[in-house]
């Protein structure tokens, strides 16, 4: 028997294998290379967790290859699983196509969309620009969410699309460049005034109350370092784990904040808001649309998938 760890190719593990290999084998391989998990997989698959253990056992058995390195929380593909899912990711994926999810009738109707991704971007920019796809008859779940755990959760296969504020790491997930969303430093009207335009700004800010989503500031801390080159060492006089309720307190006049300039473009125009800065190179961080490798058996996760990467040009 070959030794597993060799580097053969794919190609010659395939010589090695007596018999042609079993595609429900190669289906089960796929679920848990894209998940990363034996539980996840059997959950997408309507399978046992034990039954999947089994079917990739037996499937390292007759390619006489280690797949998997299992860990505490789910598992890491191996070298040649990389290998194998680049060549059967292709096929398998069209074959879902044409059978439709486990081999489902025809005329059955498509499983809603699980769409997941930041409360504001979804309900400012997302949302509002969804009823083209309704109106086809698209069904759509659309969960708010931090990105770790949406991500997670992607890979668990609880979700096929995430809207990423970062490109993951690792190969399980693949990401297209969404957006960029620009930060900008404001206030209302009233502490705009008290604030002036003084020569060094980062310094008079110094003792103005700052409003942030969080008690490490961590949008705040971002733009004082990429604009004013320094660090930022303050604790927030008002923390809210929503943009939306840090808009409105800064509005309220609780002090200063910085926003994605698409949340306050209406508060800005209007004067609710104050732009207390405008640099040549202002903060920009890029979202990314998220979704497993290959193509999924639900048609409608394409055509959402398209949508969206249209739509955010106009965001």
């Amino acid at each position: 028997m070959r030794d597993r760890n060799s580097n053969g190719s794919p190609e010659d593990a395939g010589q090695a294998v007596g018999a042609p290999l079993d595609l429900n084998l190669l289906r089960t391989f796929l679920s848990v290379y894209r998940t990363g998990s034996f539980t996840a997989a059997a959950r997408l698959l309507g399978l046992s967790q034990p039954t999947v253990t089994t079917q990739i056992r037996t499937l390292e058995r007759q390619l006489d290859r280690e797949l998997f390195e299992r860990r505490a929380r789910g598992v890491t593909p191996a070298p040649y699983a990389d290998e194998l899912a680049a060549r059967v990711v292709e096929p398998l994926d069209s074959l879902a196509a044409v059978a439709g999810p486990a081999g489902s009738a025809e005329d059955a109707p498509a499983e809603p969309v699980h769409l997941a991704g930041p409360a504001e971007l979804l309900s400012r920019c997302v949302l509002p620009g969804l009823a083209p796809l309704v109106d086809k008859g698209v069904r759509l779940r659309v969960t708010p969410g931090l990105t770790d755990p949406l991500l997670d959760d992607l890979r668990a296969g609880r979700h096929d699309l995430v809207i990423a504020t970062f490109r993951p790491r690792g190969r399980t997930l693949t990401a297209l460049a969404l957006n960029d969303e620009e930060f900008v430093l404001v206030a209302a009207p009233t502490w705009a005034r008290r604030i002036g335009t003084p020569e060094h700004l980062a310094a008079t800010l110094h003792g103005v109350p700052l409003v942030a989503y969080a008690e490490d500031l961590p949008i705040v801390r971002r733009y004082w370092r990429h604009v004013f080159g320094r660090r930022l060492v303050r604790q927030p006089a008002l923390t809210m784990p929503d943009l939306n309720g840090v808009k409105a307190a800064v509005a309220g006049g609780a002090g200063i904040t910085v926003l994605p300039r698409y949340l306050c473009a209406g508060e800005l125009a209007s004067g609710a808001l104050v732009l207390l800065h405008d640099p040549d190179d202002p903060p920009i961080n890029t979202g990314f649309l998220v979704q497993r490798p290959g193509t999924s058996g639900n048609p409608h996760v394409a055509l959402v998938r398209d949508h969206l990467l249209r739509a955010a040009r106009d965001w």
